[in-house]
């Protein structure tokens, strides 16, 4: 099987190499409807199976990305992601979302629903529907959605606080086996955003509830989570109880489930995503 894959530059560029692509790739922007130039790379034939991971260019402000000062909140970002599908003319594509991809990807399917006959499948990678806990809730509640990380306060505080707070929220995404290198090299990545533009789009990420846009979902699903991960897999994996049809698989900690399964684990990675994107027959 053959793929054609859109993909980062920076961080989770490794989320598409590591299906061993051996087709030359080639760097491209899209001009947004609102004129940001989003970066990214294109890799495979053309004729393949065509996969969009996201990030699969750089979102606004990120990596190689135009640094704008306006737009980040997640219905500009699937606003960007609709840019993305159509000027590249995707149609058929499965759409890989790694944490806050997996909700741009559930902005898109809310504001655009035009685009779902484009749309083959998903595969949501390690991303709570919802991040704030609601001081309100029940204990059967606050155990339904055990990856909600942060309580209100600390969202605000933990924005307030970005330019300390950034290393060790992203240290703490990985195993203790990544190389300081490999730590190093996605710190440097992070830190190419803004610390206010990052603060803002956290705020309004983390604030979010997708729950009744995870039940309009009528595409073949995949929800990933991982046990070595900082969100917690069975909140992660309740999302695959509310779409129609979706499936769920956790990375185990002997497979190295962080929430960077994809980068300390990429042979078992692309194996489970690659069985269930690949069409039968």
């Amino acid at each position: 099987m053959l793929f054609r894959a859109f993909f980062i530059k920076t961080l989770l560029t490794t989320s598409a190499l590591v299906f061993s692509l051996v087709h030359a790739s080639t760097v491209g922007t899209v001009t947004t409807s609102d004129g940001v130039k989003l970066a990214y790379i294109q890799s495979g034939p053309a004729a393949g199976q065509k996969l969009l991971f996201i990030p699969a260019y750089d979102h606004r402000g990120h990596g190689d990305s135009e640094k704008t000062n306006f737009g980040y909140r997640l219905s500009r970002l699937g606003a960007d992601l609709n840019d993305v599908i159509n000027t590249l003319a995707l149609s058929n594509v499965s759409i890989i979302g790694h944490s806050m991809g997996s909700s741009v990807t559930w902005a898109l399917w809310d504001q655009y629903p035009e685009q779902h006959s484009r749309i083959h499948k998903f595969v949501l990678v390690d991303q709570s529907s919802v991040l704030v806990q609601d001081p309100t809730w029940t204990q059967a509640q606050r155990d339904t959605w055990s990856a909600a990380l942060f309580t209100p306060t600390q969202t605000y505080t933990f924005s307030a606080n970005m330019s300390n707070e950034l290393i060790p929220f992203v240290t703490s995404m990985f195993t203790k086996d990544i190389s300081v290198e490999d730590l190093d090299w996605a710190i440097a990545q992070n830190l190419k955003m803004s610390d206010e533009h990052a603060a803002t789009l956290l705020i309004n990420h983390a604030f979010m509830d997708w729950w009744d846009v995870l039940l309009r979902i009528d595409v073949p699903t995949l929800v990933l989570s991982g046990d070595a991960s900082l969100n917690n897999a069975t909140g992660i994996d309740w999302a695959a109880t509310q779409i129609p049809g979706a499936r769920s698989y956790t990375f185990t900690k002997e497979e190295r489930g962080s929430h960077f399964v994809f980068w300390e684990n990429p042979e078992r990675f692309n194996q489970v995503v690659r069985e269930f994107v690949t069409p039968a027959g």
